[in-house]
């Protein structure tokens, strides 16, 4: 069976949507772009051996909709290679990474593009976005549950225990303060990783890391966009705790403790460690195993545990054997959670800030945790990285890499 082994990387600069940066960028066109640079890479692979294309988006409608995967091949000029397009929300990019892992290891192939890309800011561009009037009915009464969470009366308790199905729409922040009830997660606990994301991403700014991670991305006015939107600098506990609750009047997640909206691309260049061999690269990483997980979809933060441990296990590892854990932040309720339930030293987990800090484009951030991850791992001259991360719908999924270069 082969190897799949990672042999470029590459990641857009993160736009603050709706007035940020890449705004007015269209998603196949940034993907594009971004494929096109992961590819310049690999001077030596044909692009005519490409056997697929897979690109994440988490909402896949509008301007992302119409088989986005293979309008980026066709825009490219692979016309040859088909392309695909996958949704699991937040994970979807690295759904798609796990999905040339397996055909890699099965045989099917052995040259793959994995890319996502969310442009939250083009949401409202197309005609099909909004579609009112499509939640099952049958989680009516879940929904109603979880509107009267949402006056701050009572805590969260498992409704399945009740015979009642959980709410399969509920709004992400909702299950952040599920998470924070659940697991004891203060909002002083919040606020405080909040500061060590922020102060890490300036730490990182300042030391030239994020210069080695960005492609830079140029517009079509000229502009060259070649950082990150979001990061605040000087950001101290006692500007966040000044934050009122966003989604509970007593609630304990703000604006300040979760990630914002954004717009962004990665892309992967992934083949057989055969195919690589043959070609003389010296890959980035080897992909030791992939997981994915689920729970209720009222607590899908907790979910990064779950399957850590089992990405950890078919590694034939531990924790204690990760040098370097990238976990998305999508709100610090969740990553605080998760990080005590798997005992990750906070000195080797988002080392250089996370997403509160530089954003969250849902299809994007799976592929843009491994370029950071791989990036890490060479500043650090470590080996190990787990990647994990939370995913809409009580999905959580991780992946172990060896960094080989």
């Amino acid at each position: 069976m082969a190897d799949a082994v990672i042999v470029a990387a590459s990641r857009s600069p993160i736009g603050r949507a709706y007035k940020g940066s890449l705004k007015d960028v269209r998603a196949d066109d940034l993907a594009a772009t971004i494929v096109r640079a992961a590819l310049q890479q690999v001077p030596q692979l044909d692009p005519g051996d490409i056997d697929e294309l897979i690109l994440g988006c988490a909402q896949p409608a509008g301007e992302q909709g119409y088989g986005l995967g293979r309008i980026v091949a066709v825009l490219l000029g692979l016309d040859h290679v088909p392309g695909v397009t996958v949704q699991r929300y937040c994970a979807s990019s690295l759904q798609s990474t796990r999905m040339a892992v397996q055909a890699i290891r099965s045989g099917d192939g052995s040259v793959y593009v994995s890319a996502g890309v969310e442009m939250v800011s083009r949401y409202g561009a197309g005609k099909s976005d909004g579609m009112p009037g499509t939640h099952n009915p049958l989680f009516e009464q879940a929904q109603q549950r979880t509107a009267e969470l949402c006056t701050g009366e009572g805590a969260w308790t498992d409704p399945r225990l009740a015979g009642a199905l959980p709410d399969a729409y509920v709004a992400m922040g909702q299950t952040a303060e599920h998470v924070a009830q659940l697991y004891d997660v203060s909002r002083s606990d919040q606020d405080a990783y909040a500061v060590l994301s922020q102060n890490r991403a300036e730490k990182a700014v300042a030391d030239g890391f994020w210069r080695r991670d960005i492609t830079p991305v140029h517009l079509p006015d000229g502009t060259c966009v070649d950082s990150d939107d979001c990061p605040r600098s000087g950001t101290t506990l006692e500007g966040l705790e000044a934050l009122k609750p966003v989604f509970r009047p007593e609630g304990t997640v703000t604006a300040g403790n979760c990630c914002p909206l954004n717009d962004g691309a990665a892309a992967l260049v992934i083949m057989s460690d055969t195919r690589a061999a043959e070609l003389g690269l010296t890959p980035l990483a080897r992909i030791l195993s992939t997981s994915v997980s689920a729970t209720s979809p009222e607590i899908m933060g907790i979910t990064p545990v779950e399957a850590s441990r089992r990405a950890l296990a078919q590694a034939g590892m531990t924790m204690d054997d990760v040098d370097l854990v990238e976990m998305n932040e999508a709100f610090a309720a969740q990553v605080v959670a998760s990080q005590r339930q798997l005992d990750i030293d906070v000195s080797r987990l988002n080392v250089h800030g996370g997403a509160i800090a530089l954003g969250h484009p849902f299809g994007m951030t799976g592929a843009r945790l491994t370029t950071t991850l791989l990036n890490a791992l060479r500043w650090d001259d470590k080996e190990i990285g787990l990647e994990t991360m939370c995913a809409a719908g009580g999905q959580g999924m991780a992946m172990v890499v060896q960094r080989l270069s």
